[in-house]
């Protein structure tokens, strides 16, 4: 078997990102190990699945690396949270300040709203139709 177990996410601050993730978006927290150069090896997990993917949060370490936090997709949407409940999430994530670019559409592959993480990166928040394909073909 084969995937991708982590994706890189370039942020400014480790402990204001893993408050993010774990608070905002419930998100949560597999690995927090000090590392030798000061930094840390800091992995947060959208779901109870160990099997996912889950999103290495990289503090930024040079002026080229914190050009890139909030924007490291060139603003397009870069991510896809899946969820089977979409309301549930949806009103979760408001009331926990998340800032959504739109309101729920439903298109033929499922309801999603585009929200921003807080640097400004742009998420899908998506259910997907039953026994559709994966929506990233759609963004």
């Amino acid at each position: 078997m084969r995937r991708i177990a982590l994706v890189t996410l370039v942020v400014d601050d480790y402990d204001e990102a893993i408050a993010f993730y774990t608070g905002a978006l419930g998100f949560r927290l597999t690995e927090d190990t000090p590392r030798p150069d000061g930094s840390r090896w800091v992995v947060v997990e959208p779901g109870g699945d160990r099997h996912g993917t889950g999103l290495l949060l990289a503090r930024a370490r040079d002026g080229a690396q914190r050009a890139r936090v909030g924007d490291q997709t060139g603003g397009r949407v870069g991510f896809f949270l899946h969820t089977d409940d979409f309301a549930r999430d949806h009103a979760r994530m408001t009331a926990a300040g998340v800032a959504f670019l739109e309101e729920p559409r439903h298109e033929p592959y499922g309801t999603v709203a585009v929200f921003r993480d807080l640097y400004g990166n742009r998420w899908d928040l998506l259910q997907p139709t039953p026994d559709e394909p994966d929506e990233e073909q759609h963004a």
